[in-house]
């Protein structure tokens, strides 16, 4: 499933195409995709004007002029694709690569400016919502969701505030979606051999007595920004579906220092990067340098 760096790629990719642009028609090729599509589904969204285009943890939210907002999940296999217009009656090819099966392309969004957006999911398990502006906050798919890893809100006083008191495995409590919003296996993985804070030390490790934060519980909220930074510059990691706007992959999974590489030498202290199962997930580590 995409995780956050993923997602933030395909949102840069898509807002210079979206942002300012009216939805002129919106082609919808069946009734659902893990969900069924809200009711009125093309006729509401027609006509309207795309005034910011932002992501909340892994989900993409359209800012509309109206009243609702379009809110956009990629589920397993999703991808957005732009089709540039290519002249009267034509339209360019994809940017960047072959296309996906068009067989799995279940919404397309027409721009004024002629451009398409165009939504392919193999899988479906994708969806898409409207919710209205004042409901988002309270909205069951938002109201639960902690805070933003990126940005300034994440730092160690904030580790140290979420975590003070539980006895989870360091890595359960960074896939709480209730603590922090939008990370995944993968980049949690690959933070905590940045920081050598092994994944099954309690979540309460990185707070002091006091409350105060511990230099591991600074360390690592310093490595999550810089894993999730350096994982959207690089497109995210194309480990099966994910495929940037343009078609192009993205390439952080030639960067992994742990994850996937179950037996291989730790690129730190040579010991074997070992792989375990927490929460129903594969957690992948070096026991030697992690403590």
């Amino acid at each position: 499933m995409p995780e956050l760096p993923e997602v933030e790629t395909v949102r840069r990719g898509l807002e210079p195409a979206m942002v300012g642009a009216r939805l002129a028609s919106i082609d919808q090729r069946r009734p659902d995709l893990r969900f069924p599509f809200p009711e009125r589904f093309a006729e509401r969204l027609t006509g309207r004007r795309v005034e910011a285009l932002r992501r909340r943890a892994k989900y993409l939210i359209a800012d509309l002029d109206g009243a609702e907002l379009l809110v956009m999940h990629l589920g397993m296999s999703g991808s957005f694709r732009i089709e540039k217009a290519g002249g009267p009656g034509r339209a360019a090819p994809l940017l960047g690569g072959a296309p996906k099966n068009a067989a799995h392309d279940h919404v397309a969004f027409g721009l004024s400016t002629g451009s398409r957006i165009v939504y392919n999911d193999p899988r479906r398990f994708g969806f898409m919502q409207l919710i209205a502006r004042p409901d988002f906050a309270a909205h069951p798919l938002f109201k639960n969701i902690g805070m933003e890893p990126l940005g300034g809100e994440l730092d160690g006083a904030a580790l140290a505030r979420l975590f003070a008191g539980r006895t989870a495995p360091l890595k359960s409590a960074l896939l709480d979606q209730r603590l922090i919003a939008g990370l995944g296996n993968i980049y949690v993985c690959e933070a905590l051999h940045r920081a050598g804070l092994s994944p099954r030390r309690p979540a309460a490790s990185l707070a002091r007595k006091d409350g105060s934060p511990s230099p591991r519980a600074i360390q690592l909220a310093r490595v999550i920004r810089e894993v999730l930074e350096e994982a959207v510059a690089a497109g995210g990691s194309s480990l099966r579906d994910h495929r940037q706007t343009d078609g192009t992959l993205g390439y952080f999974q030639h960067s992994f220092r742990v994850y996937g590489r179950e037996h291989e030498p730790c690129g730190q202290c040579g010991g074997p990067v070992a792989r375990i199962t927490q929460s129903g997930r594969a957690t992948f580590y070096c026991g030697s340098c992690q403590r």
